[in-house]
């Protein structure tokens, strides 16, 4: 983790944080799953966000305006967020046509929100599939 998505990651109340480094957790798992070689972790408008070369780029975030909920970003101008409403939208709280909120006091549903990572990290070699080859 380079050292101004360390400090972003500190920045975070601990319960917070916690939550957060599991998403993180999750992009490289889901990484070293799909054989993607290499994940690049930077910050984009000051959120932690993750990128693989055939992919688009996820955020995630929390603000302390919107406390009871992490949040997942998507790129507004691809089909992702389409298609995780049709899969997943009676799972996730799905807000517009970008973002996936995660409330703090529920669990997080993993092997869905896998699902969606994966598919962000994989978008360019499979936006020409049917709800993206899910």
């Amino acid at each position: 983790m380079n050292k101004e998505v360390k400090q972003k990651f500190d920045s975070y109340p601990s319960s917070v944080r916690e939550r957060l480094l599991k998403i993180r957790a999750a992009v490289y798992e889901v990484a070293e799953e799909d054989g993607l070689d290499e994940v690049t972790e930077t910050l984009k408008w000051g959120e932690p966000a993750y990128l693989a070369r055939q992919g688009s780029t996820l955020r995630i975030d929390w603000k302390s305006k919107n406390s009871d909920h992490v949040s997942v970003y998507f790129n507004c101008n691809t089909t992702l967020v389409e298609t995780f409403k049709e899969l997943y939208g009676d799972i996730f709280c799905i807000v517009g046509n970008r973002e996936i909120q995660l409330p703090i006091s529920a669990g997080i549903p993993m092997t869905q929100l896998k699902a969606c990572i994966s598919m962000s990290l994989r978008y360019h070699a499979i936006k020409h599939l049917p709800m993206l080859g899910a």
